[in-house]
């Protein structure tokens, strides 16, 4: 029996209009959504929020003139702050939503943000560190269980897939 093509235009919501989407009750990704899923979420659009604040302080500075080595590098700078706030935002919403993808791209961001407060950490700098560290573990711990994992095993069409 061969599976139905895919029709991109058809919304990836269920025909009620939630999230869930129409995959039998048995296979993986299909029923409620699972903590780990919201928790993370929540992480990754926080840490996209701080960057685009990143951004808009940059640009203030930028603006009222302070000192840079380069113009260009520094609006180079700023595009990528911006870019890269806009990409943690689709991965918060689409990591919500169930999508596959967005899994390893969650994980590459906390491993950054890692990278960033372990050093602030032993900077001396302690509260700012552990805001960045202990929202980076708990969203790599439920990124690994089961729950998520299933979850999140949605490809771009409305079956589930992993």
């Amino acid at each position: 029996m061969s599976r139905p093509p895919v029709n991109p235009a058809q919304p990836a919501s269920g025909p009620d209009g939630s999230d869930d989407f129409d995959a039998p009750a048995n296979s993986p990704g299909a029923g409620r959504r699972p903590l780990g899923i919201v928790i993370i979420s929540v992480v990754v659009g926080l840490e996209a929020l701080a960057l685009l604040g990143a951004a808009a302080w940059y640009a203030f500075e930028l603006l009222s003139g302070a000192p840079v080595l380069t113009f260009w590098g520094a609006v180079f700078t700023l595009g990528l702050l911006l870019a890269f706030s806009a990409w943690l935002f689709a991965v918060s919403h689409f990591l919500f939503r169930g999508y596959r993808w967005t899994r390893a791209a969650a994980l590459v961001a906390q491993l950054f943000v890692l990278t960033i407060g372990f050093p602030t950490v032993t900077g001396g700098l302690l509260l700012p560190g552990l805001a960045m560290l202990i929202p980076a573990v708990a969203a790599i711990i439920f990124l690994f269980q089961k729950d998520v994992v299933a979850y999140a095993s949605r490809t771009g069409g409305t079956t589930a897939a992993l």
